[in-house]
C-alpha cells in the first residue's frame, strides 16, 4: 500500500545563525512521527499562492507550531497584545493551505500555534495573553524540556480525540502564551487544562480535522503516538 503524502508547514527564519539569508525551519520529530505513522511527508515553503496546487497533491496536511502568532487583526480583535509577534508570509500561506484543505475535508492536525490558526479559519477568535485574560492560569509557557509533560488536559468523552487516545486524562507538554478562544459553530472543545484554557479542538462534521495545544511529537504518552497514527490511517482514506 503506497503512503500517504503528508504536507507539513514550515517555519521561517531571518537571515543570521544559519544562513546570511532567509531560511525554512523544521523540527526532524515532526517529519519522523508521519513516517513511523506510515505517511510521507514533504516540506511545504510559503507560497500562498500556490496553496491549492499543493493541496491537490496531498493526502493530510500537518500545521506546525512556532514562536509567532496570528495577527490579531484576522480574527477581527480590535487591539494587538504588546507581546504579539507575527510572521505574515507564514500564517498567509498557513491559512490558505488549511482553508483549502477544511474545505475539501482532507485530514488536518494543527499542533500548537497551528491549532491556533485552525481555530481562527473553523470561525473562533484567540486570547492575545494567557496572564491577562485567566485567572490563576497554569504557567503554560512551561519551562521544563519539551520532551516532558508539564500538566495534564482533560479529554473531553465522545470526541475524535478521547476515541483516539482512550483516556479521559492525558498528560502533555503544551507551551504558549495564547490558546484559543471559545466554541464557534462547527467546533467541538476536546480538551482542557485545569484553568480551563482550551488544550483541543476538533471539527464537526469532518473526517479528520483536529487541534491540539501541546506536542505530540515528541511522544510524551502513548497519545500522542495514537494521535499521529489516527491522522495517517485518515489521510490514507483521502
Amino acid at each position: 500500500m503506497s503512503r500517504p503524502l503528508i504536507g507539513i508547514t514550515l517555519d521561517a527564519e531571518a537571515p543570521g545563525a544559519y544562513s546570511n539569508l532567509p531560511w525554512y525551519a523544521l523540527r526532524e520529530n515532526y517529519c519522523d512521527c508521519v513516517t513511523a505513522a506510515g505517511g510521507l511527508p514533504v516540506a511545504l515553503p510559503h507560497e500562498p499562492a500556490q496553496a491549492e496546487a499543493y493541496l491537490d497533491r496531498l493526502d493530510g496536511l500537518v500545521i506546525t507550531g512556532g514562536a509567532f502568532d496570528v495577527d490579531p487583526a484576522i480574527f477581527g480583535a480590535a487591539s494587538r497584545h504588546p507581546t504579539v509577534t507575527t510572521k505574515d508570509r507564514r500564517t498567509a500561506f498557513e491559512l490558505a493551505a488549511t482553508r483549502v484543505a477544511v474545505d475539501r475535508d482532507l485530514p488536518v492536525l494543527g499542533i500548537c500555534g497551528g491549532q491556533q490558526l485552525l481555530h481562527v479559519v473553523l470561525g473562533g477568535s484567540l486570547i492575545q495573553h494567557i496572564p491577562d485574560e485567566i485567572a490563576d492560569a497554569l504557567a503554560h509557557e512551561q519551562p521544563n524540556p519539551r520532551d516532558e509533560p508539564g500538566h495534564s488536559v482533560a479529554i473531553t468523552a465522545d470526541t475524535l480525540l478521547h476515541r483516539i487516545v482512550q483516556t479521559a486524562q492525558l498528560q502533555v507538554n503544551s507551551a504558549h502564551h495564547q490558546a484559543a478562544k471559545g466554541e464557534p459553530t462547527g467546533v467541538r472543545i476536546n480538551a482542557t487544562a485545569p484553568d480551563g484554557v482550551i488544550e483541543g479542538i476538533e471539527a464537526r462534521g469532518k473526517r479528520f480535522c483536529l487541534g491540539v495545544q501541546w506536542h505530540p511529537e515528541y511522544g510524551v504518552s502513548a497519545g500522542d503516538t495514537a494521535i499521529f497514527r489516527a491522522f495517517t490511517a485518515a489521510a490514507s482514506q483521502a
